[in-house]
C-alpha cells in the first residue's frame, strides 16, 4: 500500500475577540479566582483556545478522505499555547490555521494543527499547537516539525512547589460547553462515554488544563495571567465529573515550572509546563 501524503493549506483569517463578557463566563466555568481576571483587567492564559475550534475544523479538512476511512478513533492528545504578549480584554484577534506536523507513533498518527493569532497591529499575539492522535492509523508520510518538547524533567520532582486539590463539579462540563461551544456527547451522555471507552462522563480536557493553570498560578502567588508565556500539557486520561482533582507543581529552573494532575488515583494531565515571562 502506498503512503498517504497530506498537503496542508493555511486557512483564515477567522475573526475573534477577547470579549469581556465571555471572559467572565469562561472564568466562572473554569473556576478562575484570579482577582485581575474577575476585575476585568486581564485575560486568562488559556482563554484563546475557545477561538480556535472553527479554524481547527478548517485545518482538519485538509486530511484526505482515505485517512478518515482507516481511522478507528481520535483523541486530543496534547495542547500547547505560547503567549507572545499579554492579551487585553476587549481586543480583537484574527486566527490562521494549518496542519504543521504529521508523525506516526505506536498508538497511531499524530496530526498537529498550528494556530497563529494576530492583533490589530498585525503582530503575532499568540500561537497554539493542537495535537490530535488518530488511533490505529499508519501509512501517512511524516510532515513538518513537532512543537517544542515539554516533557516532565525527572529532576524536577526533587523541587516541589506545592499541591492543591480542586473539586470538579458535576456541572463543569455543561458550563464549559456553553462558553466554548464544545458539546461533544461523551461529556454528558454515559452511553457515548462508554463508546469512547470510559464508564463515566468527563470534563473537557482543555477545561481541566485551564483549571490546572489557575491552580499552579495560585501556588506560585501570581495574580496576573499576563505574566504567562506558555502553558502546555498532555491529556493522559479524562477527568471524571464530580471528583477531586489533585494538581502538583514543581520547579524546573528560572521561570519554568512542571505540573501534573490526577483524579481518583489516575493521572489526567501529564507533562504539564507553565512558563512565566522573565
Amino acid at each position: 500500500m502506498s503512503e498517504t501524503t497530506v498537503s496542508p493549506v493555511r486557512h483564515g483569517p477567522f475573526a475573534g475577540r477577547l470579549d469581556p463578557e465571555t471572559i467572565a463566563r469562561y472564568a466562572a466555568a473554569t473556576v478562575d479566582r484570579t482577582s485581575s481576571v474577575l476585575d476585568g483587567l486581564a485575560t486568562p492564559a488559556m482563554f484563546p483556545v475557545i477561538l480556535v475550534f472553527t479554524p481547527n475544523e478548517a485545518a482538519r479538512g485538509d486530511l484526505p478522505e482515505s485517512i478518515w476511512q482507516r481511522v478507528r478513533g481520535g483523541v486530543h492528545g496534547a495542547h500547547d499555547i505560547v503567549l507572545h504578549r499579554p492579551l487585553l480584554p476587549g481586543e480583537p484577534l484574527q486566527t490562521w490555521s494549518q496542519i504543521s506536523a504529521v508523525r506516526t507513533s505506536r498508538a497511531g498518527t499524530q496530526v498537529v494543527m498550528h494556530f497563529e493569532q494576530v492583533g490589530v497591529d498585525g503582530a503575532l499575539a499568540a500561537e497554539q499547537w493542537w495535537t490530535m492522535v488518530l488511533l490505529g492509523l499508519d501509512g501517512v508520510v511524516d510532515l513538518g516539525a513537532a512543537p517544542v518538547d515539554h516533557r516532565f524533567p525527572d529532576d524536577a520532582r526533587a523541587r516541589p512547589v506545592g499541591s492543591v486539590t480542586h473539586h470538579i463539579g458535576a456541572d463543569v462540563a455543561h458550563r464549559y460547553a456553553e462558553v466554548s461551544g464544545d458539546w461533544s456527547a461523551h461529556h454528558f451522555d454515559i452511553d457515548a462515554a462508554r463508546t469512547a471507552g470510559f464508564d463515566f462522563v468527563f470534563a473537557h480536557g482543555l477545561c481541566t488544563m485551564a483549571i490546572c493553570t489557575h491552580r499552579v498560578l495560585g501556588l506560585l502567588g501570581v495574580d496576573d495571567p499576563g505574566l504567562v508565556r506558555r502553558v502546555a500539557g498532555r491529556f493522559a486520561s479524562p477527568t471524571p465529573l464530580d471528583c477531586d482533582l489533585n494538581v502538583n507543581a514543581f520547579d524546573i529552573s528560572g521561570n519554568s515550572f512542571a505540573f501534573e494532575a490526577e483524579a481518583n488515583g489516575t493521572t489526567t494531565i501529564s507533562h504539564g509546563r507553565l512558563e512565566l515571562r522573565a
